[in-house]
């Protein structure tokens, strides 16, 4: 990674001075931090490093302080230069033509690392109640949930995704409740929902339940026909229970086909109501209560989160023996590490920002490194149409991710989910994500590699006959051999060309296709698979600059070849980011 490498080299030399005495007043102890960026200008160089900060630790002048780094520096494939506190790197040719043989050479595995170093990690992510369909944003959720697994394990993190099933509270009986009375109504009896808001919490009222109960009267006929005759005005306990688990698993079922058909590809699905069944909880209870962390207050049992770093204790048993919600995450989150995960990577509401301490609390009390559980808060998204906000109360029927993908399709569905940074609110302007236009984000990227397959297959013409024999032997492998075996050296004549433009906007294309390994690296390291989205934009921005002012398909073969080898480490490099958000890289549009 050149930015990196150029940081590095300015930081080993100033170390390096300052061992000699060479750097003014700068001493041993002094801590530093340097920064590397592309100048605004490229006359400059084509990477710099501003040392002014350097200049209260050496009293001196920052050009002088950069001048002196850049005397040190060995020259290499590179020439040195100063401007003001800015030590400037200008790439020689060399440096290009490696980066488009190393990319034509490793194709797909160009960008892959190992900052992960194969730790094992568990992700868990969307994990909603199996009670109903979907919501926008469990899109986001599920969107960035499986670009950041892909982007982990592709820096050699050992990455387990998971759901965690909700299902072990009163939620899935009043989800059987619920469709009992949607299947009275299919059966034709003469039922509805209560009508007074107290009584009409204690149901989920919404239509998405009649297609189950009509699969239910279907399928488990004779049942139907029993619940229908055993009605006497009330809701039998027994078929309560029945409904419950018919619809927890229809309902999941539901959710699992979505995800799938979202590219979110989920390791295990993880049910809370097995952590009680298996005896996990009270285990986990015991465990808490052995280490002198709970305590009995008003007849509940506590534990003492706030020695952890919580503002107050929390209840894990309430007077009543109903255990709190907290006391099966304590288990689940114990349960994930003596399965052996290192990292516990959790994508959450924003609305659970207050959680976060207790857990690692418990985390901390149970033996284990509090900095092991991660939490990534996700914001909210807001549905924009024709310019204006969708409102979303009580009162106004719900879109759901469903709804959104049937309407704007799952590529467009995802890349708009995963844009923006977690942490900020998401505006999801419903029209754009469907135009196809250059301002809508997915189209640009997506036309971008159609654009670039486009030239490839165009090479391939009777016209150009790029293997200067037969148009029998001008196919698809035989431009991909003549590319795939370019040395470096062939490169050299992308730099013979007299268009100052062109030269510019071709270096500019190839810095940015190497930048994608800085950037697959700061997007695992940092949880930020937003970052794949930004590169996307930029390089589908440079190849469409280098597109307009270098003509690849001309008479001079060296150069047509050359030039080629470029829109060919554009479709590479473009594919693969696709592949780690999950979207379609199309070869025509």
């Amino acid at each position: 990674m050149l930015k990196e490498y150029f940081l590095e080299k300015v930081r080993t030399t100033v170390k390096s001075l300052v061992e000699n005495g060479k750097l003014g007043q700068m001493g041993a102890d002094d801590e530093f931090t340097l920064n590397s960026e592309v100048p605004k200008n490229t006359a400059f160089g084509d990477f710099a490093v501003n040392v002014s900060s350097l200049s209260r630790y050496a009293r001196l002048a920052p050009p002088i302080i950069a001048q002196t780094i850049a005397n040190a520096i060995e020259k290499e494939d590179f020439e040195v230069n100063v401007a003001a506190g800015f030590v400037n790197f200008k790439l020689k040719s060399p440096v290009f033509n490696n980066i488009l043989a190393e990319i034509l050479n490793k194709q797909l595995e160009y960008g892959k690392n190992n900052i992960g170093n194969n730790k094992k990690v568990i992700l868990e992510y969307v994990s909603a109640n199996p009670t109903g369909p979907f919501h926008i944003g469990h899109g986001r959720w599920a969107a960035m949930g499986s670009a950041l697994a892909n982007v982990m394990k592709y820096s050699g993190y050992n990455v387990f995704q998971e759901f965690y099933i909700n299902d072990a509270g009163s939620q899935i009986q009043k989800l059987g409740k619920s469709l009992y009375i949607r299947l009275l109504q299919e059966l034709g009896v003469d039922i509805d929902f209560p009508t007074n808001e107290e009584e009409a919490k204690n149901f989920y009222t919404g239509d998405y339940l009649i297609p189950v109960a009509k699969e239910f009267a279907k399928e488990e006929f004779s049942k139907a026909n029993e619940i229908k005759e055993d009605y006497n005005g009330e809701l039998n306990i027994e078929h309560t229970k029945y409904l419950s688990k018919y619809a927890r698993l229809k309902m999941l079922d539901k959710q699992k086909s979505l995800l799938e058909n979202f590219n979110t590809h989920f390791d295990n699905y993880f049910s809370e109501l097995t952590l009680h069944q298996s005896g996990k909880v009270e285990e986990c209870i015991k465990k808490l209560t052995n280490l002198g962390v709970v305590y009995e207050k008003d007849g509940a049992l506590w534990f003492q989160s706030s020695k952890y770093g919580d503002d107050q204790d929390r209840v894990l048993r309430k007077t009543d023996g109903a255990l709190t919600y907290l006391t099966a995450d304590i288990a689940y989150h114990f349960d994930k590490l003596k399965r052996g995960f290192e990292l516990l990577i959790n994508i959450w509401g924003a609305d659970h920002h207050g959680y976060i301490p207790r857990m690692r609390g418990s985390i901390e009390a149970l033996g284990y490194n509090p900095d092991s559980l991660e939490v990534l808060l996700g914001q909210l998204v807001n549905l924009v149409m024709n310019g204006e906000q969708v409102r979303m109360g009580k009162r106004t029927k719900m879109i759901t991710l469903d709804d959104l993908i049937d309407d704007v399709g799952v590529d467009a569905t995802r890349y708009w989910m995963i844009m923006r940074s977690i942490d900020t609110t998401l505006d999801f302007d419903v029209e754009l994500a469907k135009s196809k236009t250059d301002e809508n984000p997915v189209f640009y990227v997506q036309y971008a590699h159609a654009r670039a397959c486009s030239i490839l297959r165009n090479a391939q013409s009777e016209k150009y006959d790029i293997v200067n024999s037969t148009v029998e032997n001008a196919s698809a492998n035989s431009l991909e051999k003549i590319l795939n075996n370019l040395k470096p050296s062939a490169f050299e004549i992308l730099w013979k060309c007299d268009d100052e433009k062109a030269n510019e906007t071709t270096k500019k294309l190839i810095l940015k296709l190497e930048e994608y390994k800085h950037t697959v690296q700061t997007a695992a390291q940092n949880r930020t698979p937003y970052l794949l989205t930004k590169y996307l934009q930029e390089l589908s921005a440079a190849f469409h600059q280098f597109y307009t002012f270098s003509k690849v398909l001309v008479d001079d073969k060296e150069l047509m070849y050359a030039r080629l080898a470029i829109v060919k480490a554009v479709t590479i490099i473009l594919k693969s980011a696709l592949q780690l958000i999950a979207v379609d890289a199309p070869e025509r549009m």
